[in-house]
């Protein structure tokens, strides 16, 4: 039997949930179950909030009373691995799909953070959360990530605790095997992962990155990729060296 079921639909929820104690759905929830799903009263929905496991619960109610009813304990709440993404912001398309991608593969948390060639100004957090809420919902992911208001790199390096890895991708790094020096790197209290901007680091922020006590700068080979791209790349390789894939 497959760990997660993906035939039945999978619903986030804000509410503390307990067994056989009511949920009111809001308006956007029960219109998306009794409308555009077509549930029936007593139809079973996944539900999840990132806190107290996955239920399987009943549905109840109409569209403008609807609510979801937990009736047996599916899943005990997992930890997410220890992984934050750090990124430079995106155009709507590619953020979108850059942090749907990020919380499929791993990261616990998502950090925006502006560095001088990043090109968005414009930062939509509501939108990045709706993607992040989405991803968990369609992939079974039953820990939410948390998503951070954007910040510019300077800060983000200052508040970086010292006992964590900072891994960043570096297009004008050194080639060499990615496995290899993720390999060589000890383990830490977490890891994060530095994605910069399409047109890279400058060479201050460069120096500034290599100035933190636990760093490692990686390349991702001789091609150079998008940064949504390499968020992807990267992550799948970190998710092998220190995250739950071993």
């Amino acid at each position: 039997m497959a760990r997660t079921d993906f035939t039945t639909p999978r619903l986030c929820v804000d509410d503390d949930l307990a067994l056989d104690r009511p949920v009111p759905l809001g308006p956007e929830a029960a219109n998306y179950l009794v409308n555009v799903l077509r549930l029936k009263p007593g139809a079973r929905v996944l539900v999840f909030n990132g806190r107290d496991g996955e239920f399987a619960a009943a549905l109840s109610g109409e569209r403008k009373r609807a609510a979801l009813t937990p009736t047996a304990v599916l899943r005990a709440q997992e930890t997410p691995p220890p992984f934050d993404y750090l990124f430079a912001p995106l155009k709507h398309a590619r953020l979108d799909y850059m942090a749907q991608k990020a919380v499929e593969m791993g990261a616990r948390s998502l950090r925006p953070v502006v560095t001088k060639r990043t090109q968005v100004t414009r930062f939509n957090l509501e939108r990045l959360q709706a993607n992040a809420r989405e991803a968990c919902e369609q992939c079974g992911i039953i820990w939410r990530p948390e998503i951070h208001a954007p910040q510019s790199l300077d800060a983000a390096l200052t508040a970086w605790p010292s006992d964590r890895l900072l891994v960043f991708c570096d297009e004008d790094a050194p080639l060499s095997n990615p496995l290899d020096a993720l390999s060589a790197a000890p383990d830490a209290a977490g890891v994060g992962l530095l994605i910069g901007p399409e047109g890279g680091f400058d060479d201050d922020e460069r120096a500034a990155l290599l100035r933190l006590p636990n760093i490692l700068r990686l390349s991702l080979g001789p091609r150079i990729l998008r940064a949504d791209t390499a968020a992807v790349a990267a992550l799948a390789l970190l998710q092998a060296r220190f995250g739950d894939w071993r």
